[in-house]
């Protein structure tokens, strides 16, 4: 996944602040995020899935709304409708840059306007909705107390979340006029309903609410324990993963990397956490990282995990093949690798001549177990089949790793 700022011109013309998610690979489709109110594109919700959805060929544009984050124009001059209109410009950029989106995700307030936004823009296939309001107005019990002042003076200074926002008339007045329930069974699209029960900013009952107005096709995830926010990174990733798999209902099917097949697995930087690394093998999308306790986010299978994995599976194939190919009778087969690094005088199944050179060698220990009962002489059968696994061979033989640093035009 590759991340590009960028900006683009609002209805009005102000110019937004964005980041484009890029996916690594062939475009399987488009996706607009809209954050919460008084949030912004870089809020952990919007990170964490739009990774998930580029990881999965998706492109996700996130912006900032008119007057916030880094994005221009005066926040006290904005509205409810003039958020929306936000989300049609940001869906004009991406029609001209890249296609238009087909997926629609929003967060909080973010989440009413996409559900607005969603008839002003056809090719939209599917909306989701986290913690979302059923009507406009609901924002404006943030601020309930500034509201005489605002319809008196225009607008009035208020603070929400600790920071202190200029909220005009026009605002309330768009707040009070959008009647989002009557809205919603025209909504000719899927529709994916997220919120938390324990939700203290936007209360459960208003998730029932959106569910119970929509038409089919339609369907509601409890956010169990989250906060409004998903400030959990946990709660986030979850959501993420959520998203991403209900997403590929509406979208090609996944191709490989590149325009073309090719054979090698590549691994790229996400630059999101430290370590985390998008990993693609041919159709396969995964992450590849560190655990927390030295520096990742375990979003994905450390390296040697990967390599422990690659061994186990191997070594599974290889006891299949050769059962199918002897027509023996073999239950379910799973093997568990676990890796150290050891001195080799310490290991009991190394030669004399690896004992006495010193320092430390990597030690694989396989467990094979299968289901039912194994006869001795099979298990020592299997035991020999097992070492013949070529992933097996591949670590205990020798190997040569020949490498190739490359600029971005080519070979450096």
């Amino acid at each position: 996944m590759a991340t590009e700022r960028l900006e683009f011109p609002s209805a009005t013309g102000e110019m937004l602040a964005a980041r484009l998610d890029l996916p690594d690979g062939v475009l399987r489709g488009c996706a607009l995020f809209a954050h919460c109110f008084t949030c912004t594109k870089d809020i952990l919700a919007a990170r964490r899935i739009a990774g998930n959805l580029a990881r999965l060929g998706i492109a996700v544009l996130r912006f900032d709304f008119t007057g916030l984050g880094s994005s221009e124009g005066e926040f006290a001059n904005t509205s409810f409708r003039s958020n929306v209109a936000d989300l049609v410009a940001a869906a004009n950029y991406m029609r001209e840059r890249l296609e238009a989106p087909s997926l629609l995700v929003g967060h909080s307030l973010g989440g009413a306007a996409v559900l607005v936004a969603a008839h002003e823009i056809p090719e939209v296939k599917g909306v989701v909705t986290i913690g979302a309001p059923a009507d406009a107005e609901h924002v404006l019990r943030s601020f309930h107390a500034d509201i005489e002042t605002i319809e008196r003076d225009g607008e009035a200074e208020v603070t929400l979340s600790g920071r202190k926002f200029r909220i005009g008339k026009e605002f309330v007045e768009a707040a009070r006029s959008v009647n989002l329930l009557d809205r919603l069974p025209k909504l000719r699209a899927s529709l994916l309903i997220m919120h938390s029960p324990l939700d203290a900013v936007v209360g459960i009952d208003n998730a029932e609410r959106i569910f119970t107005a929509a038409r089919h096709p339609k369907s509601y995830i409890s956010l169990d324990q989250a906060d409004h926010l998903l400030t959990r990174p946990e709660d986030a990733d979850f959501a993420a993963s959520v998203i991403a798999g209900w997403a590929t209902r509406f979208l090609p099917k996944d191709q490989p990397q590149g325009e073309k097949k090719v054979e090698n697995v590549r691994v790229s930087e996400t630059r999101q956490s430290k370590f985390q690394n998008t990993v693609q093998a041919g159709v396969h999308r995964f992450f590849a990282d560190e655990p927390a306790s030295v520096g990742g986010t375990d979003s994905g299978p450390s390296p040697y995990d990967l390599l422990s994995a690659a061994l186990g599976a191997c070594t599974s194939m290889t006891l299949r093949m050769y059962a199918d190919f002897k027509k023996v009778s073999l239950g379910a087969v799973t093997v568990e690798v676990s890796h150290a690094k050891v001195h080799a005088s310490d290991c009991a199944e190394c030669s004399e001549e690896e004992r006495t050179n010193g320092g430390k060698i990597d030690r694989f220990e396989r467990r094979i177990s299968v289901d039912g009962e194994v006869a001795p002489e099979l298990a020592d059968k299997l035991a020999e089949i097992a070492g013949k696994c070529p992933v097996h061979r591949t670590l205990e033989g020798n190997s040569k790793v020949v490498t190739v640093v490359e600029a971005a035009g080519g070979q450096a």
